[in-house]
Parts: C-alpha cells; sequence; structure tokens
C-alpha cells in the first residue's frame, strides 16, 4: 500500500512547521503512521546542503536550484519513496513549489528550468496534496521579528520585493494546480490555522478508511 505525501508550503513567518508538527500528531493520535520532514534537510546530506544553502553568504539562482535538487534527489531517494512504500503517510515542510517559487519565480530562472532539475533528480515525484499558508506580509514580519529576533537566514534576509514576487509565484503555482493545491488562510491561533488544516485533508483521511 502507498502512504500518502503532504507537502506545506508559503512565504516566511506563515506557521508552516507547526502546522506540521500538529497535523503529525493529530494523524498518529488516529493510528496513521506519519514520517515528518522538512526541506532542505530530511537526510545527512540533504542536511548539510541546508546549512550551506542558509547559514553561508549567498548562492545565486542557478547554485541555488542545483544545491537544492541535490538534497531533494537524496532526500526522495533515502526518506521519502522508502516511507511511502511502506504504506506511511510524509508530512514535509517546503518541497518541489518552494524550488519553483523562489529560485524559478522570483530568481528569474524559470518554471521549466526547475521542473527539468527536478525531473532528473528526483523522478518527478509530486505531493498528494500541498497546503499552501497565506498571511499578510506584515503579520508574517511581526512573526518573524518575534520568533528570531530580527535576525534571518540568507533566503529570509532578502528584501521585500523578493519574498512579494515569491508570493505572487506561489499564487499562480495554486491557481494553476488547484486539484493538487489548497489554500490555507495562516491568521488566527495555531489551533484554529490547524482546523483549516484538517478540513482541507480531510477526504485524503476518510478515503484511508480513517474516521
Amino acid at each position: 500500500m502507498s502512504g500518502r505525501f503532504i507537502t506545506f508550503e508559503g512565504g516566511e513567518g506563515v506557521g508552516k512547521s507547526t502546522q506540521a508538527k500538529l497535523l503529525v500528531a493529530a494523524l498518529q493520535e488516529q493510528g496513521i503512521s506519519c514520517t515528518l520532514t522538512r526541506e532542505p534537510g530530511g537526510t545527512e546530506g540533504a542536511e548539510a546542503i541546508r546549512n550551506l544553502l542558509l547559514d553561508g553568504d549567498g548562492f545565486g539562482a542557478r547554485a541555488e536550484a542545483l544545491l537544492f535538487a541535490a538534497a531533494r534527489a537524496d532526500h526522495v531517494d533515502r526518506l521519502i519513496r522508502p516511507a511511502l512504500e511502506r504504506g506511511e503517510w510524509v508530512v514535509c515542510d517546503r518541497f518541489l513549489d518552494s524550488s519553483r517559487a523562489y529560485q524559478g519565480g522570483a530568481g528569474d530562472l524559470g518554471d521549466e528550468a526547475v521542473l527539468r532539475l527536478h525531473e532528473i533528480g528526483s523522478a518527478g515525484l509530486l505531493p498528494d496534496r500541498t497546503l499552501l499558508f497565506t498571511l499578510p506580509s506584515a503579520e508574517a514580519e511581526a512573526r518573524l521579528d518575534a520568533r528570531d529576533g530580527g535576525i534571518s537566514d540568507a533566503i529570509g534576509s532578502r528584501g521585500r520585493d523578493y519574498h512579494a514576487a515569491v508570493a505572487s509565484n506561489f499564487a499562480r503555482l495554486a491557481d494553476e494546480d488547484s486539484t493538487r493545491f489548497a489554500t490555507i488562510d495562516a491568521s488566527g491561533t495555531p489551533g484554529e490555522v490547524h482546523a483549516r488544516v484538517l478540513a482541507a485533508l480531510k477526504d485524503l483521511i476518510e478515503a484511508d478508511g480513517v474516521c
């Protein structure tokens, strides 16, 4: 039996990591075997690349796309596909669509180039459902300041125009693939947002025979 692959996407400060943890806990309470992971990262090699990408001096869009694709290839081969083949749900904080929105869109590399790299590195694996978390930029910035004290990584520290372009590209991707994407209003309490997440996944949960 194949498992379910769920990805969480969105800009900086929208609460993806918190909601991913809440979803995994809720699924496990219902008896669903679940793996929580993140990108870049999830495996030893991919975590090493994560450190290069987020803690270094920064790379151009092409170098970033190549590094993300390499990390993703290892992540898919060593963690994601094996878990899915065991029948587990995999909940991943960021995946391909982040590369499409950041490097492909805001970085002007183009969507086609990112998709080609994904086909080569990860055989074109796509999630069963992608949850796109949206939040007004001012509220997202306030959350980031409260969380990080104004200190951001190499990508998060880029200017407002860059992050506005990221948000615009995420919205475009969701519009173009409305079957896979579900847009989640990330405002409100963690509990309120979690309820929206469960509602967006209700059909998949019920299809797996879990009440």
